[in-house]
Order: structure tokens, then C-alpha cells, then sequence
């Protein structure tokens, strides 16, 4: 039961993005055809309403709701950002899944997903495996 909240607060992740049809295919395909400008206005609200939270964290210090300190460190610039975030763009266009929505693409039945959902999960894998080995 502790857990309950996790689950609530992904279903309703869930339905957003169906109902925002960020979790569509073709949506993604328009996307990186750059024939729609639909999910770059997604992705653009999000960003703003994460440099706004960020901004309110920071700027009234909130606390977690266990009443811990929240802490934002600055992030290191590594070369293998490049590499992975190109890797990541390129299996996003050739899937149209991203991991963000992976669940509700299976759970709305494009049971298909699933091959993609195991690319990710072995990709992490073989990233966790080979970490200090590559790019450093």
C-alpha cells in the first residue's frame, strides 16, 4: 500500500499521455519530420514548467514532503552526453518510443513496445556493465 502513490501518480501519467497522444507514433514521426510542431509544444511546456519548479525550489527552499532538504546539484558536462543523446534521438525515431511513455504505449495495447521496452532495459544493462570503460 505505501507504494499506491507511485501507481496513482503513473496512471494519471498514463492518461495524460494518451489523451495528449504524446505516446502516438505518428505523432513522434511528425515530430522528427518536422512536418507538426504538436510535440514540441509538448516538450517546450514541460521544460518551462521545469525551470519554473526549479526556480520555486530553489528560490523558497523547499523541502521534500518528509520534510528532507532538496538539493540540485550542478551537472557535469561529459562527451558521452553527445554520443548518448544521439543514440537515444536515433532509436526514438527508428521505435517512436521514448522510455517516458513506453508504459502507456503497452498498456494501450501496441503490445510491440515491448520489443523496445527490452532494447532500453538492455541498453541500461550493457551501459552499467561497460560505464567506466567508455568515453572517459
Amino acid at each position: 500500500m505505501k507504494n499506491l502513490k507511485y501507481i496513482l501518480v503513473g496512471t494519471v501519467f498514463g492518461i495524460a499521455f494518451v489523451k495528449t497522444e504524446i505516446i502516438s507514433w505518428f505523432r513522434i514521426q511528425e515530430m522528427f519530420q518536422l512536418t507538426s510542431f504538436h510535440m514540441y509544444g509538448v516538450i517546450g511546456t514541460a521544460v518551462v514548467v521545469g525551470i519554473i519548479s526549479v526556480f520555486l525550489i530553489k528560490r523558497f527552499k523547499l523541502k521534500t514532503i518528509n520534510g528532507e532538504a532538496i538539493t540540485i546539484e550542478d551537472k557535469k558536462f561529459d562527451k558521452g552526453q553527445i554520443i548518448g543523446g544521439l543514440l537515444f534521438g536515433i532509436g526514438w525515431a527508428i521505435t517512436g518510443a521514448c522510455p517516458g511513455p513506453l508504459f502507456a504505449q503497452i498498456g494501450s495495447g501496441f503490445t510491440v513496445v515491448g520489443v523496445t521496452l527490452f532494447s532500453a532495459i538492455m541498453g541500461t544493462w550493457v551501459y552499467g556493465k561497460f560505464d567506466q570503460r567508455l568515453l572517459h
